[in-house]
């Protein structure tokens, strides 16, 4: 049974009181969850990184949650977990480890829909789905250049979201294909609106961080404004937060593709100007999207969701 939009954050307050009342939290941490954007309550606390934004939004990483206890707050909820992957072109060659990886490690125990938009329906691979989990095939356009892939994923969400996935599922996590997981992504990365750090800029200042810079483009950021640079390979949710976000980035390109303009990053520009007025309920570490050819780092102790190593060249239509 799915719950509305406005209602849900009521029946998550009443899950966790029930769980305070019964003494299963110490509130001698620093770590919050959040809901409607208010704190809570918190869990273990990491002193070697950041975890909490400015705006009071938790930042997850591992050891600042406990997965039993998130885990026995959400599930009860019977929620559904709608995810969104493009398999265009020689990008479905990525989908089975992509969806093999997914039912070892992503949403374990919860109801899991997948979406592959692809042109090569056909090229789908079979995989053995947990119950509770199904996946639907979406047949798209192809095309000749990789950055018109990118800048139509917005708009194809945004259309998938009203005809079909309002009405199957809860939250939203649109991932990107070439990746596979390696560790738990559970409910601690449910929110309202939720951002991932990209892996290459969490350790850099604003001053570095590859915005569109051109005041011409919708996706412009002033160089003295900035929180994080957010990850284009994850956007996630509650379906309407997503479907809202989805429809103003589409939008925004269409009025710089009437400029002839593309921003400097397609659709993660897009989404970084997004999040800077539209701040995250939660923010996942870059646990949540790190880079096969990165060694891990002393503040990265788990790897969870990662892009696989690949020749572009091979895979990308125009490069």
């Amino acid at each position: 049974m799915r719950f509305s939009t406005n209602f849900k954050p009521y029946v998550l307050l009443l899950v966790v009181g029930i769980f305070l009342l019964l003494g299963y939290i110490k509130l001698n941490c620093d770590i919050f969850i959040f809901v409607s954007k208010r704190p809570l309550f918190c869990f273990s606390r990491r002193t070697d990184v950041v975890t909490v934004t400015p705006w009071l939004a938790s930042i997850i990483w591992e050891g600042t949650f406990d997965p039993v206890l998130v885990d026995n707050i959400y599930k009860p909820m019977n929620l559904t977990i709608a995810t969104t992957v493009f398999a265009v072109g020689k990008y479905v060659s990525f989908l089975r480890d992509f969806l093999e990886t997914a039912e070892m490690h992503f949403m374990v125990g919860f109801n899991v829909r997948y979406y592959v938009f692809t042109d090569r329906p056909q090229d789908v691979p079979s995989v053995n789905l947990t119950q509770g989990r199904h996946l639907s095939v979406i047949q798209v356009p192809g095309s000749n250049r990789w950055q018109e892939i990118s800048a139509r994923r917005m708009e194809i969400i945004q259309t998938t979201i009203e005809s079909q996935i309002r009405r199957e599922a809860d939250y939203i996590f649109c991932l990107d294909v070439d990746s596979k997981f390696h560790a738990r992504w559970g409910a601690e990365s449910l929110g309202r609106l939720v951002a991932v750090i990209h892996p290459g800029y969490y350790d850099q200042t604003r001053a570095n961080f590859p915005y569109e810079r051109r005041p011409a483009s919708m996706a412009y950021i002033p160089m003295d404004e900035g929180d994080y640079y957010y990850g284009g390979a994850m956007i996630g949710g509650f379906v309407e937060d997503v479907y809202t976000l989805t429809t103003v980035c589409r939008n925004r390109f269409a009025v710089d593709a009437g400029n002839s303009i593309e921003a400097a990053w397609q659709e993660e520009s897009h989404l970084n100007r997004y999040l800077l007025y539209n701040k995250p309920s939660k923010v996942l570490s870059p646990e949540y999207l790190w880079q096969d050819f990165k060694a891990k780092t002393k503040e990265v102790k788990v790897i969870r969701f990662s892009g696989v190593v690949k020749n572009y060249a091979e895979v990308r239509p125009n490069v």
